[in-house]
C-alpha cells in the first residue's frame, strides 16, 4: 500500500471532491448507516477502512457525515466500569431493559432491548443522565425514576416493572467511566482528525455523495471534550439487546468538532 503524506492525503480527497457524485459504497436507503460518507471515502481513496495511508496513521482519524444532519457521529466505542461486572449485559439489560420493539418477530418473544441516548444538561424520558462527578474524577450514568415520563403509559408500565425486577433507587453498580481514562482512551482515538462533510442524493433508491468539505482538526484538548459533555453536545450512547450488545459509544454533534481541537482548519 501506498503511503501519502498528510499534505499529499489532503490533496487526493481535493481531487475526488472535484469529480462531484460518487455511488456510496454501502447500502443506506433501507439500513440505516451513517459510516457511509467515510467508508465510500476510503474506498475512493484505495484504502482500508481506518487505516489512513500516511506515516503516522496511527495518530489520525478519518470521519465523515452528510451535510446538515442531525445525526451524531461516533467518537469511540467505550464500555462503562466496572467492566468485570458486564455492567450494559447483566444490569442495565436485564434490571432495566424493556420488551424489544420486534420480539416475537425478528427476534425471539423474550427479547429485551436497553437503548438511552443520554446527556448531562438533563434526563431522559426514562430517568437516565450522565454527570461528571469532579472530586471522585468520573463520569457517571445515573438513574432518578422522579424524572421518568410517567405521562406515557409505555414508561409507567417500564418503571413498575423496574420497581418489581430491582427496586427505583440509584443503580447498583453505578456505571462510570474514569477521567483519567477516558482522557486517554478518546485521545489516542482521535488525537488528529480528518472530517469530511458531503452533500447527498438519491437516484433509483441509490445514495450519492459530493465531498464538499473537508477540515484538518489536530491537538485534542481534552478540556474540551469535557465542556463537549457539559453543554450536551456529546452523548453516551446505549446500544443493547438480549442477543447482541452493539456498544456503548460516546458520539458528538456536528457542530461540536471545532471545540475538541486546539487547530481546525477548512481544506475545502
Amino acid at each position: 500500500m501506498k503511503l501519502f503524506t498528510k499534505d499529499e492525503l489532503i490533496d487526493a480527497i481535493k481531487k475526488i471532491s472535484v469529480h462531484g457524485w460518487h455511488k456510496s459504497v454501502k447500502k443506506t436507503i433501507d439500513v440505516r448507516n451513517d459510516g457511509a460518507v467515510g467508508n465510500t471515502l476510503e474506498f475512493l481513496l484505495g484504502i482500508e477502512e481506518n487505516n489512513l495511508p500516511i506515516p503516522n496513521a496511527t495518530e489520525w482519524e478519518l470521519k465523515g457525515q452528510r451535510a446538515g444532519t442531525s445525526s451524531l457521529i461516533t467518537l469511540k466505542h467505550i464500555e462503562p466500569s466496572p467492566r468485570a461486572s458486564k455492567i450494559v449485559s447483566h444490569v442495565l439489560l436485564p434490571n432495566y431493559g424493556w420488551r424489544h420493539a420486534q420480539a416475537g418477530k425478528r427476534y425471539p418473544d423474550t427479547e429485551m432491548s436497553f437503548r438511552s441516548t443520554t446527556y448531562a444538561t438533563g434526563y431522559t424520558n426514562r430517568g437516565f443522565s450522565i454527570v461528571i462527578d469532579r472530586q471522585e474524577n468520573k463520569l457517571k450514568f445515573v438513574f432518578n425514576p422522579l424524572y421518568a415520563d410517567k405521562n406515557n403509559p409505555l414508561i409507567s408500565k417500564w418503571l413498575n416493572e423496574v420497581e418489581k425486577r430491582v427496586g427505583l433507587q440509584s443503580l447498583n453498580p453505578e456505571p462510570y467511566w474514569g477521567l483519567n481514562d477516558l482522557k486517554y482512551e478518546i485521545g489516542a482515538k482521535i488525537k488528529n482528525c480528518f472530517y469530511v462533510i458531503a452533500e447527498r442524493k438519491i437516484e433509483n433508491r441509490q445514495e450519492y455523495f459530493n465531498f464538499k468539505n473537508l477540515y484538518v482538526m489536530s491537538g485534542f484538548e481534552f478540556n474540551g471534550f469535557i465542556k463537549c459533555i457539559e453543554e450536551g453536545s456529546i452523548y453516551v450512547d446505549f446500544d443493547a439487546r438480549t442477543g447482541h450488545n452493539h456498544g456503548t459509544k460516546f458520539r458528538i454533534r456536528q457542530s461540536a468538532w471545532k471545540n475538541l481541537y486546539s487547530s481546525f482548519e477548512k481544506k475545502i
